[in-house]
């Protein structure tokens, strides 16, 4: 059972929450039914002692807002 992040529309709460079937879940904070689910970012794991984890890469050598090159929002 996948675990997903969802925000509240009434709270804007952001809250993870493990799966059962499709009913839609409530907020923690405010008790809410109406969420809306979240794009999840992955992640990998890296092979490193204790399972490192690593950022998803963007595949250009920069970030989301640029196309590759070099960018000064996220200095690569």
């Amino acid at each position: 059972m996948p675990i997903y992040e969802y925000i509240c529309k009434k709270c804007a709460h952001e809250f993870e929450e493990l799966v059962f079937d499709d009913a839609a879940p409530v907020c923690p904070y405010c008790g809410s039914r109406e969420t809306h689910k979240l794009m999840s970012r992955c992640a990998h794991c890296t092979g490193g002692e204790g399972g490192e984890y690593a950022a998803p890469s963007s595949g250009g050598g920069g970030c989301a807002g640029c196309s590759g090159g070099n960018c000064a929002s996220c200095g690569r």
